[in-house]
């Protein structure tokens, strides 16, 4: 959400020259209020919305660029882009491990697979979607390049890298700008409103187990709303938001999904917190070993020379973080055996740490599971209730 918003005042920023902070506060309280109103059912809509309006930006953006831009041929070779570069083949595993692990985060993708109405839909709807991401970050991407050969990046003053696609797009006619604007402020916002409606119902089921009234969790994300906003609007860095919660994530996910695995049913909330601070503490040990002293090992867990330095420091953050998050996890779970086996002996009690749990619902059993048909057609179950099975900590 700070990144979202971050985004959308340098856009306009950018663009218009005007203080983005009118469009920031304009896109909150919109979203704020039909997503009240229309719930998770209004996400879906302008999701359609934001899907037309990316295909439209791409068209009018590569029509007009094509027709529009001079690219300079003497700053294709200076700008040294065509070369290889050690930053260059450090992404071939830092992006990788940094969008995947932080995709576990993003509560609206487990809330689209889980309103899917079959695995098949499921398939198909993900193989479209990684075709057509697929094409859009390729043009996207593309235009980074176009930005540098045609000098509208750095720019004057030097402006982010993460803004250069808008930059390029900033040289276009007036008209084609304005389009462009109004195509941006409609992505952000149909953005935006996911993840309102992703936190809604992780406060409502996973916090609060839908026994608070979901006015009430509507309400306290609109109080969050305000120090994300602030925050975004202080943050000088999209990209660095975007670090830091990846590296959070490349610690955490790791150690998380071992317990997904029902064969890891002995694997508990316990390892899965320590592993992720674990491998927190690992990339601050890492910087302090790397740099010589403890402040930049500090700095590097917030990734403050972000990645483009000539360095092995932010590689190693994404490859300390994953590796220390699995080496503290599974140090945790042999820690936390040992005690519950030491306490099955002196209490005279059944060592259980290895026992099998049984499901009480017959929805969390293994194996397939016949729905009643009412389920199947797509209609609610009268008589369905949340499972309250709870996972263990320790």
């Amino acid at each position: 959400m700070v990144a979202e918003l971050s985004a959308l005042q340098q856009i306009i920023n950018t663009l218009t020259g005007l203080n983005g902070l009118w469009a920031v506060i304009a896109e909150c309280i919109v979203t704020t209020i039909y997503t009240s109103l229309g719930g998770f059912r209004i996400s879906f809509i302008t999701d359609n919305i934001q899907g037309g309006m990316v295909v439209g930006l791409l068209i009018l953006g590569v029509i007009t660029v094509g027709v529009e831009t001079n690219i300079d041929k003497s700053l294709v070779q200076s700008s040294g882009l065509l070369r290889t570069s050690l930053l260059g083949w450090q992404l071939i595993y830092v992006l990788p491990v940094a969008i995947l692990t932080n995709d576990f985060f993003i509560s609206g993708f487990w809330m689209r697979a889980f309103a899917s109405k079959t695995d098949k839909d499921l398939i198909i709807g993900t193989s479209i979607a990684t075709v057509a991401v697929a094409i859009i970050l390729t043009l996207v991407g593309a235009s980074g390049l176009l930005a540098v050969w045609t000098g509208a990046w750095p720019g004057d003053p030097p402006q982010e890298g993460s803004i250069a696609f808008f930059l390029l797009l900033q040289q276009l006619p007036a008209w084609v700008v304005g389009i462009v604007i109004v195509m941006t402020v409609s992505l952000s916002t149909a953005a935006f409103d996911s993840l309102q409606s992703a936190m809604v119902s992780t406060g409502s089921n996973d916090l609060f187990r839908n026994r608070l009234n979901l006015w009430w969790i509507r309400l306290a994300v609109v109080l969050l709303i305000f120090p994300v906003a602030v925050v975004a609007l202080k943050s000088p860095s999209i990209l660095q938001i975007y670090l830091i919660s990846d590296l959070v994530s490349a610690s955490s996910i790791p150690v998380l999904v071992i317990g997904l695995s029902n064969r890891c049913y002995w694997w508990r909330g316990f390892e899965v917190v320590i592993g992720g601070l674990g491998g927190l503490l690992t990339v601050f040990i890492f910087g302090t070993i790397y740099y010589g002293n403890a402040l930049d090992g500090a700095n590097l867990m917030l990734l403050e020379q972000s990645l483009y330095v000539d360095d092995w420091s932010a590689f190693g953050a994404f490859v300390a973080a994953p590796i220390g998050g699995l080496l503290w996890g599974f140090g945790a779970f042999g820690l936390r055996v040992g005690i519950q086996w030491m306490l099955a002996r002196v209490r005279g009690q059944h060592f259980d740490a290895f026992d099998r749990p049984t499901p009480p619902h017959r929805s969390l059993a293994v194996g397939p599971v016949e729905r009643p048909s009412s389920e199947e057609d797509g209609e609610p179950v009268a008589d369905a209730k949340a499972s309250s099975l709870k996972g263990r900590f320790f």
